[in-house]
């Protein structure tokens, strides 16, 4: 057996395991976007959570953090926070006659920034460098963050006012972006009557540590892919190169993105090699905010980035 191969008594797939049921004690009936964020928090990518208010984007990260033993910071982006507020301040210290660094926020292994898009681009900015490079410049000083690190960054698509929507350069630094959408009508039921934001989520407790963590981070990019499934993945994001809908293609960023988002589904999935479902699944999380969309068709109506993107999984052969 290789050394990366999986097996059912894993003790790395078993903490993977009771991590996911964890999180789905206190996020109620939306398995796939569970393991949307698992995948992004295995493969050292960053998240973006964008759907209304109210669905439990705050939930869903606030239980991955408490799940996990590590460091946690929550940033409430506002239209008044400046970079400093979020990367720290040097201070004079009249004692040794010098300068101190006060660290900010994003000096923790999990950050959640809180509606990001309420905030200005200049704000938004200040976390590209820590997102792409794991490491802050301030004052002319560089600072290494502490791995593993991930952003979690949750969004309201369809608040106008006062809001900052965020350019295309920092969209394609999320790994993935998660759609939660509605509960179903009886896991409604279950929230109303449990509340298990308000009860549950304070009583979690961490089912994993850092080291197991950065284990399971390492292993994913040995996980097998063969060739052909890498030239399936080709194949689909030059599709959105050259469709006339699109403006602009997924991005070199964004098949890494995808090719590390299947190999860490398929280590979800117990095991050590990629099939072609690993792929689909994830096309359109890790590639459908990394495109932009004409706005309208010829014949008047709009299409989103979404819809190209399903159209573009139906037509591009599957390798047998």
């Amino acid at each position: 057996m290789q050394p990366n191969a999986l097996h059912a008594d894993d003790p790395l797939l078993d903490r993977l395991n009771r991590l996911r049921e964890n999180i789905g004690r206190v996020f109620l009936g939306k398995p796939e976007a569970v393991t949307q964020v698992l995948v992004g928090l295995i493969s050292r990518g960053h998240l973006l959570i964008e759907d209304v208010p109210g669905v439990g984007k705050t939930v869903l990260a606030r239980s991955l953090a408490r799940s996990l033993a590590l460091s946690f910071s929550r940033i409430q982006l506002t239209p008044d926070l400046l970079p400093s507020d979020i990367l720290g301040v040097s201070i004079y210290d009249t004692a040794t006659s010098s300068f101190e660094f006060k660290k900010g926020p994003i000096f923790a292994n999990i950050v959640l920034a809180d509606e990001i898009n309420r905030t200005t681009p200049r704000t938004q900015s200040a976390l590209l460098e820590a997102m792409n490079e794991s490491q802050v410049s301030v004052d002319g000083r560089t600072f290494r963050l502490d791995l593993p690190f991930l952003v979690i960054a949750t969004q309201n698509p369809f608040e106008f006012e006062g809001t900052y929507f965020l350019p295309e350069n920092q969209l394609d630094r999320f790994a993935v972006r998660i759609r939660i959408g509605y509960p179903a009508r009886d896991v409604e039921m279950r929230i109303l009557r449990e509340q298990p934001s308000q009860v549950a989520l304070e009583a979690l407790e961490p089912v994993m540590c850092k080291d197991d963590l950065l284990e399971i981070q390492d292993r994913v990019p040995s996980l097998r892919i063969d060739d052909k499934l890498v030239h399936y993945a080709l194949d689909l994001v030059e599709a959105t190169r050259d469709h006339e809908h699109l403006e602009v293609g997924v991005s070199p960023r964004g098949t890494i993105a995808l090719i590390r988002s299947a190999q860490a589904a398929a280590l979800l999935a117990g095991r050590d090699y990629v099939v072609p479902d690993d792929i689909k699944s994830l096309f359109i999380p890790t590639c459908a905010h990394r495109v932009v969309s004409k706005s309208y068709l010829h014949d008047g109506h709009t299409v989103s980035a979404e819809q190209i993107l399903a159209d573009i999984l139906r037509n591009v052969p599957v390798p047998g």
